[in-house]
């Protein structure tokens, strides 16, 4: 998921929202042997984007909502900074400086300061190569296209199993930047697109103007996202049935209530195949909230599926942009330790 769209629907869900369960099934098909050259393909995609000065508008079309933001970025070889800006929705400008990021909400005044691991603009590609994307896609390169004004190659990532969805990736032929990104179902179907409308390479970005405004807290009151990091088990909690592919990435308990509307006690484990990441987030069970939110909320947005499900005295949210089936394995697989 790009990071756009995770920033909508980590707010969505750390407020409780979240839909009925849905039902599926069938079992996931066993990945056959390792395919050289998709991870390599892959880092060259990550790496692209780490050392690149470009700036753009960025659009994101899932279902019938659109959204699009301005994006500046920077890169020295040591630091990235990037500035997000909203074009569409609530005003709101996303400074990002390695793994420290703020928030500005300019109709409240208010700034949110946290720290947070990079997530790109596209999925959250891998950051070594270890063969494990290639067990579960297979990589094509199909053909060429314009995009943006910039030539660039289509390569398409298709799933071996059922429990993932298929990637078709334009990259800018230079420079290997990804441009466009669409997530297609199993019946080819686009779910969701992620585009640069206008790109401006090698662009001007002044890292040391960037980091100054993202320093620049004044006239807003500033709130600390403060995040404890732990492991599911430490919690009290184990994943018994693994989802083949997918490997725990993090694990954070969220320690400001203020942020959310809760009691602060929200756990959010990640885990990722290497492009797809699922978020599961635990908290104890609320009848009023919970009940609300299942009412409420959308089963899926355009790639990304949520389902809930009450387990003991706990009630556990799961969001990843793959199948529903997914999503339900993983909520399968999870277990309250004694």
């Amino acid at each position: 998921m790009n990071s756009l769209l995770l920033l909508i629907l980590s707010v969505l869900v750390w407020l409780g929202g979240a839909p009925a369960l849905a039902q599926v099934s069938g079992r996931p098909l066993s990945p056959p042997a390792v395919q050289p050259g998709v991870d390599q393909w892959l880092m060259q995609l990550h790496a692209a984007s780490r050392r690149r000065a470009y700036a753009g508008t960025f659009v994101v079309t899932s279902g019938e909502l659109m959204s699009s933001s301005r994006i500046w970025h920077v890169c020295d070889g040591q630091q990235q900074v990037e500035r997000v800006e909203a074009l569409t929705g609530e005003p709101r400008s996303t400074f990002r400086r390695n793994d420290q990021v703020v928030t500005f909400l300019p109709i409240s005044r208010v700034a949110i300061q946290e720290r947070r691991e990079s997530l790109g603009l596209f999925p959250d590609l891998l950051r070594q190569a270890d063969g494990s994307v290639a067990r579960y896609y297979r990589l094509n390169i199909i053909g060429h296209e314009r995009v943006a004004g910039l030539q660039a190659d289509i390569a398409q990532l298709t799933p071996l199993d059922a429990l993932r969805f298929a990637y078709k990736i334009w990259t800018e032929q230079k420079t290997g930047l990804v441009i466009k990104l669409q997530t297609m179902d199993s019946g080819h179907a686009v779910l969701e697109q992620a585009a640069f409308s206008e790109l401006q390479l090698n662009a001007p970005v002044q890292m040391a103007r960037l980091m100054a405004q993202m320093d620049n807290t004044q006239g807003y009151r500033v709130r600390q996202a403060r995040l404890v990091n732990t492991t599911a088990e430490q919690e009290g909690w184990l994943q018994k049935a693994p989802v083949p592919g997918f490997r725990p990435m993090s694990c954070n308990k969220r320690a400001d209530a203020s942020l959310v509307g809760g009691n602060g006690t929200t756990l959010q484990c990640v885990f990722s195949d290497g492009l797809a990441s699922v978020s599961l987030f635990i908290e104890p069970f609320d009848a009023a909230r919970h009940t609300a939110a299942r009412q409420a909320a959308p089963p899926a947005m355009g790639a990304t599926h949520v389902l809930v499900q009450k387990i003991g005295d706990w009630w556990l949210t799961a969001v990843g942009e793959v199948p529903m089936q997914t999503l339900v394995l993983f909520a399968q697989g999870l277990e309250r330790k004694k």
